[in-house]
Parts: structure tokens; sequence; C-alpha cells
């Protein structure tokens, strides 16, 4: 055998590795870059959650992509896109911006929505930063006041509720 063969045949196996890994980031909506966090969900890690204890704000993105010196959140929605993102997907997005930002102390620029048929890149902003924080100031006085009422008819989502226990408007 020729000894150019193997070497041959292993550069062909990289090349379809490489390939294969491409495109499997790409189905992954992931941004070209370094992953350098993982929901434990999704791979099995025990990733701690970021935390900022000035809000009290904590949460576990899917993903956070290194990319040239930022650090981009991306968080993976299983159905299909509507027309634009839900506003509680933004917030969610947003909130992990802002995490981001506090634990890493890397602004990021923008955060991405993947959703199973199309991805979002949402652009981190001042006027976001600041709808989040007004959005978690009204969740405070919404719990010192007591009671929070449901805010949906959808059985299934009240099944999956963390809640469920103790709340009185269950659907499910």
């Amino acid at each position: 055998m020729h000894p150019l063969i193997p070497i041959l045949l292993l550069l062909m196996a990289a090349l379809v590795l490489l390939f294969l890994g491409s495109r499997g980031r790409q189905r992954a909506g992931l941004p070209t870059g370094r992953v350098i966090y993982t929901d434990p969900k999704l791979w099995g890690h025990n990733e701690q959650a970021l935390y900022d204890p000035e809000t009290g704000l904590t949460g576990k993105p899917d993903y956070l992509v290194r990319q040239s010196g930022r650090i981009i959140p991306v968080e993976v929605k299983s159905g299909y896109a509507p027309a634009e993102p839900y506003a509680g997907h933004l917030m969610q997005l947003m909130a992990y911006c802002y995490l981001v930002e506090q634990v890493h102390k890397v602004r990021p620029p923008y955060g991405i929505l993947r959703y199973r048929n199309r991805t979002f890149a949402v652009d981190y902003t001042p006027a976001w930063e600041q709808r989040l924080h007004e959005t978690l100031e009204e969740m405070r006085q919404c719990a010192k006041g007591g009671m929070v009422e449901r805010s949906h008819t959808e059985a299934g989502r009240c099944a999956r509720c963390g809640y469920r226990r103790n709340c009185d408007q269950g659907l499910a």
C-alpha cells in the first residue's frame, strides 16, 4: 500500500467530520464561535445558573457562545416560530443578555432565539434593558400584593407548571 493512502483517508475523514459539525451547528441555530456553556438538560452537564445578586435574577440559557471576545446567549425553543417572537421569549432572552453582562462583565450585542424552523437575532439595547428592569419591578410588586392571576387558558401549560400544587386557578 502506498504510504500516502492512510494520510489521504484521515484527511477525508477530518473533512467529513468538519462538514457534519458545521451542519449540526447550523441546525441548532448556533453562531460561529466556541460554546462555553450549555444548559444541563441539553448535554447532561451540571452548569451553574447565571445569577445577579442585585436584582435576584437567575437563569440558565441553553447555550453561551464566545465569539470574538463577545458572549452570545442562545435560547432554543422546541416549537415552530411565530411571525414574531413571543413577548415572553424575548424577555427571557433579554434576561440572559443582562445576566451575561453582570456575570461575565461583557455586554452581549444581541441574543439568539432559535425555533424549530427559524432563528431570530435580537439586539440587546438599552431600551430592552430598561424594559427588563420594569418587568422585574412589576413582578416584585405583584408578589408583594399576594395572588397573581393565571395569564393563559392552556391546560397543557398548567400541567407542566412548577407551581401547580400551590395554585387554585389550575386548568389541568
